[in-house]
């Protein structure tokens, strides 16, 4: 629950959050194709360090915060680094290996993922939800598809409140104290948001049936601020990380 409520609060809060989804888009994406498509070493490491700079200097998400958002993301890393590295063998009966070769591919690949994710970072913790979908609706990306993703999203954030609350609520009546009691209280709270997604959902329909919604629902969308600028220092920023990658590789 903190991880998806830390992302739309840092996305909400950011000052760059009245920046155009294009200066902001070009800067995050060319920092991702340069994480997967760059040397782990050092290109790898030198775009999640650029992702770090930002993500705590202009974005000011902030240590704890970007602690909450990243947890998850980095235990799917190692989760997966950890099948790489380790190697098990049936010849002799079960036998847990860690060659050589499989740490070497287990590094690159933690480095990468670990950039790429940051990259990615750099555009979810600045740019609201809100934001993207109506840049997908520029694009000409289909309406149903968009309203498909808005729905998810709001439904997301709503049941991760209702979750945090029936738990604090738990909480508060000692609803935990005990192996029984909590999952008692567990069950109990599962029950409880069940039904409260499905009034939800029907109050949802019922509001969107008035107000004679067929396939998109338009809203007034906020001028945002297109930096040439800012286009022109994140294209040099990212020809600085391709040439420095490249010149670390042809060194002896």
């Amino acid at each position: 629950m903190a991880h998806g409520l830390a992302l739309d609060h840092a996305a909400w809060s950011s000052p760059w959050r009245a920046r155009s989804v294009r200066d902001k888009g070009t800067l995050s994406l060319g920092l991702l194709l340069a994480a997967i498509s760059l040397p782990p070493f050092p290109g790898g490491v030198v775009v999640a360090v650029a992702s770090l700079v930002l993500l705590l200097g202009p974005i000011r998400v902030g240590w704890a915060r970007l602690g909450r958002i990243v947890w998850l993301p980095l235990v799917s890393i190692l989760i997966g680094v950890a099948t790489v590295a380790v190697s098990i063998s049936w010849d002799a009966g079960p036998r847990v290996q860690v060659p050589p070769a499989g740490l070497e591919m287990a590094a690159q690949l933690a480095v990468r993922a670990s950039a790429a994710t940051l990259a990615m970072f750099t555009l979810a913790c600045s740019t609201p939800m809100i934001d993207l979908l109506s840049s997908l609706r520029h694009a000409r990306v289909p309406d149903p598809l968009i309203e498909i993703a808005a729905l998810i999203y709001r439904f997301s954030i709503g049941l991760l409140e209702s979750a945090g609350a029936i738990h604090r609520a738990q909480e508060a009546r000692l609803g935990y104290a005990t192996r029984s009691a909590a999952m008692r209280s567990a069950a109990m709270g599962v029950a409880v948001l069940f039904v409260r997604s499905w009034d939800r959902a029907r109050r949802l329909e019922a509001a969107l049936a008035g107000r004679g919604y067929e396939d998109a629902l338009r809203t007034l969308e906020p001028e945002r601020i297109r930096s040439t600028r800012f286009l022109a220092a994140s294209i040099a920023a990212l020809a600085v990380v391709v040439a420095g990658s490249a010149g670390w590789a042809l060194l002896p």
